[in-house]
């Protein structure tokens, strides 16, 4: 898969990756420009109640809650993508 991400994702993207999967972990990331990245990179989104959405990709899933009222994805919510990501084998 990691060969598709470079086709599939925009600059902007890219860089949220980055940020997603630096050291230390970045709490400050726009939850906006993670969910386009993982939109991007092939997952599917099913919405949940409230502010839970689920990413699914090659038969993996994730479930998360969206940030609210902040806009910010919070240290836990970024290492939970990092994790993801890493799952589906995509790297920058």
């Amino acid at each position: 898969m990691a060969w598709r991400y470079h086709f599939l994702v925009n600059s902007t993207q890219r860089k949220t990756l980055e940020k997603v999967l630096a050291d230390p972990v970045n709490g400050n990331i726009e939850w906006a420009r993670i969910e386009s990245l993982l939109k991007a990179a092939g997952c599917k989104v099913v919405e949940g109640a409230g502010s839970s959405v689920t990413f699914e990709f090659g038969g993996r899933k994730m479930t998360i809650h969206r940030p609210h009222p902040g806009k910010e994805a919070l240290r836990y919510r970024v290492l939970a993508v990092r994790e993801f990501i890493e799952r589906m084998g995509i790297k920058p």
